[in-house]
């Protein structure tokens, strides 16, 4: 059977997506979809039919991947994520690592495109640790560096891609997420902490940025599970308590009544390490104590582990976010607000919907047996809005998770 592809130039590069009828190259072992069987009690939408929520990814994926994968000319042919701004970061090529190996068996090209994407990862390294990757591309100044997120999702699409096609072809994948994992461990994990610092460039004992100060959105339990599953070794079993530890604190004491977390972190003291919501202009902006464009991403983060891992941890701590939103929105999804302040009031200007913020609110509900109209109203805001490339691979992976077809990795190791 012949290959058909569209080809549009974007930026320097060929923009590039695969058109119904192409041949395939091997043949997955988990194929989209795969209506997994979550932890029990746990809800789904039910307002549309399995096949038709199937068919709602499929849409989203065909859209996601033409708006936002392009192909870079080389040999093997590269794959790179394109952000709003035309470059790539490595959060991206992480996101759509993960997004492309689990709609394999959908998309016939799954395998070479991962492929693509891995090589893109492999050739733009960080200038600190090699074994990760520079958290921005082009390298501009500032950039040369990793970000915890790219390379934790990255290693864990790798882990995907072993359980889909095997590690005996042309990536070893179980191998090189290994070393990949191992990387972040010894690069990016608080040697005391045992918490995700922001990136390799993190001095552990520095004084503004260390490893008692993370981004509450690199708290990845079911990566970190994952990551334990398929090395051995204990030390993840320390990040994932030291993970959950921190996200309890600070919704118990900053945040009781939302259990919503701040974009970023620091400490009492440097006696004290008891966590607090970073200050404003910490790192990023005026809100990097508030919960916003970084920590919209944590109810999806901590309810995905809730439902592949039936923690009681991480249950308890993302119904405590679903019965806020639930309570302040009237289980209407465009009243959710692009922001607030830890105690529930929205940010100034946040007045708009937005799927970042929505769609994860969705992973969350899913541990809340009596919200299912919510959860329908939810999915039904998000499953067919776009808006740019963060919004869409966020909302992506939330519409993997919230129609069953999200899978764990670690099965079988």
């Amino acid at each position: 059977m012949k290959m058909f592809l569209v080809i549009l130039l974007w930026g320097g590069l060929f923009h590039a997506c695969a058109l119904p009828g192409a041949a395939s190259s091997s043949q997955p072992r988990r194929p989209f979809p795969q209506h997994v069987t979550y932890t029990p009690g746990m809800i789904w939408p039910n307002l549309r039919t399995q096949e038709r929520m199937d068919d709602d990814v499929r849409a989203f994926y065909d859209y996601w991947k033409s708006m936002y994968l392009a192909e870079v000319p080389g040999s093997p042919p590269r794959y790179r994520v394109l952000s709003d701004s035309d470059r790539t970061v490595s959060e991206g090529q992480g996101y759509g690592m993960m997004i492309v190996a689990i709609m394999a068996g959908y998309d016939p090209d799954a395998h070479s495109i991962f492929d693509g994407l891995w090589y893109f990862a492999h050739d733009h390294p960080s200038n600190i640790d090699n074994r990760l990757m520079a958290w921005e591309v082009p390298e501009d100044a500032g950039g040369e560096d990793s970000a915890f997120d790219g390379d934790a999702d990255i290693a864990y699409a790798l882990l995907l891609a072993d359980e889909q096609w095997g590690s005996d072809g042309e990536v070893n994948y179980r191998g090189e997420a290994i070393a990949r994992i191992n990387a972040i461990l010894e690069s990016t994990i608080g040697p005391q902490s045992h918490l995700p610092t922001l990136g390799d460039w993190v001095d552990p004992d520095g004084d503004t940025y260390n490893q008692y100060t993370p981004r509450s959105s690199d708290f990845m339990p079911a990566h970190f599970r994952a990551f334990w599953s398929v090395t051995g070794d204990p030390s993840w079993n320390k990040v994932i308590t030291a993970s959950q530890g921190v996200i309890t604190s600070l919704q118990l004491n900053y945040a009781l009544d939302t259990g919503l977390l701040p974009d970023f972190i620091e400490q009492v003291s440097s006696a004290d390490h008891t966590p607090r919501p970073a200050d404003p202009d910490f790192l990023e902006g005026p809100h990097d104590g508030d919960y916003y464009y970084n920590a919209g991403r944590d109810p999806w983060r901590i309810a995905t582990d809730a439902l592949l891992n039936n923690d009681e941890v991480s249950i308890t701590q993302a119904r405590r976010i679903a019965d806020w939103i639930v309570a302040v929105t009237g289980g209407d999804p465009y009243e959710i607000r692009s922001g607030y302040h830890l105690a529930g009031t929205p940010i100034q200007g946040s007045d708009y919907f937005t799927t970042f913020f929505v769609a994860p609110f969705g992973v969350a509900l899913m541990t809340k047996p009596g919200e299912q109209q919510f959860l329908n109203s939810i999915y039904d805001a998000v499953y067919q809005a776009h808006e740019g490339y963060y919004e869409d691979s966020v909302t992506m992976l939330s519409l993997l998770v919230m129609t069953r077809n999200y899978w764990n990795p670690a099965v079988g190791y």
